[in-house]
């Protein structure tokens, strides 16, 4: 009996590892992740605070694999992942903060002028979800 339930755990793994790193493609069609704080539009100071909100879905650190979950990563001054690179793992960078303790908040620090910022949900492995779950972009200025 211990035999037949490991591989059927063994057949598992082969069929994720087969199926790729992409997270599994269902994802509540309600998920929505927005900015709490700061605003679009908004005048900041050169460390602010960041809010992440998350609807339909649930929050759980980084290595956790599990339907329904993820964590949030804050895009900055760059374009939206497209094609093959929502595939992968997004990168850490400084244009891309991973939020894999299950944060949801944080204090930023940008320099003088015109930012975009946006969220975009990964899964356990930092890959977005299928289909993505990302904000609307917004603007802020630092003062």
């Amino acid at each position: 009996m211990h035999r037949i339930f490991a591989s059927l755990i063994s057949a598992a793994a082969l069929a994720v590892s087969v199926h790729g790193l992409r997270a599994e493609p269902y994802w509540p069609s309600a998920a929505r992740v927005y900015f709490i704080a700061p605003a679009n539009g908004a005048v900041v100071d050169k460390t602010f605070e960041v809010k992440f909100g998350l609807v339909g879905a649930g929050v759980a650190p980084a290595g956790v694999d599990k339907t329904g979950v993820g964590h949030h990563h804050l895009l900055i001054d760059t374009e939206t992942p497209k094609g093959d690179e929502l595939d992968q793992p997004l990168p850490a960078s400084a244009q891309i903060k991973h939020f894999g303790g299950g944060q949801t908040e944080t204090r930023l620090e940008l320099p003088p002028g015109r930012h975009k910022l946006q969220l975009i949900l990964g899964d356990g492995n930092h890959i977005p979800h299928d289909p993505p779950v990302t904000s609307d972009v917004i603007e802020i200025e630092v003062k």
